[in-house]
């Protein structure tokens, strides 16, 4: 009885070293987030909560009720059973193409009445908000119009000769659709 070490074959050796290479190449896919620098993997697009902007923070005023609030602001993201006079608007978006966003403002009531709102700093305006989303990035519209050097650069177009006036066909008589009474 022979004893032989035991070679692995070379189809076996190529194909363990192809499973290793794979599962780095899946790890670095996760840290770069892009294949080759070119692909880069769809991301769904996450919103979390209420947007509140400047323009609502300013209609929010000492002494309005819940329902008051609850109509300027929608419903709070974070009610806490032990902290009934407090509610937390907590707002989170991740959109591809645009930095991600976490703005958080706390209301705070005495009974059924408002006695602050934290906004955590500056809020941002609806039209400050919506640009800081767009991904679409403001494009100038090409021109309706050619300006006068354009239209000198066209070319000018032969016109076909007019062709030859066509006779008008002999006027013919036909017998009355319906009869006369």
């Amino acid at each position: 009885m022979s004893t032989t070490p035991f070679r692995p074959s070379r189809g076996l050796s190529f194909a363990s070293l192809a499973v290793i290479a794979l599962l780095a190449g899946c790890h670095s896919l996760q840290t770069n987030n892009n294949l080759l620098g070119v692909i880069t993997p769809y991301q769904i697009e996450i919103v979390q909560g209420n947007v509140i902007t400047r323009e609502q923070a300013a209609l929010i005023k000492p002494g309005l009720t819940r329902a008051q609030v609850r109509d300027v602001l929608g419903s709070p993201l974070l009610t806490d059973p032990f902290h009934a006079d407090r509610w937390d608007y907590v707002f989170t978006i991740r959109r591809q193409g645009a930095e991600p966003q976490l703005r958080r403002v706390v209301v705070l009531f005495k009974g059924d009445a408002l006695e602050s709102i934290y906004t955590g700093g500056e809020l941002p305006g609806e039209r400050e908000f919506v640009a800081s989303i767009d991904t679409f990035k403001a494009r100038t519209p090409p021109p309706l119009a050619l300006s006068d050097e354009q239209l000198k650069a066209l070319p000018t177009l032969a016109l076909p000769a007019a062709p030859e006036p066509v006779p008008p066909a002999p006027a013919r008589s036909y017998p009355p659709l319906e009869p006369s009474s």
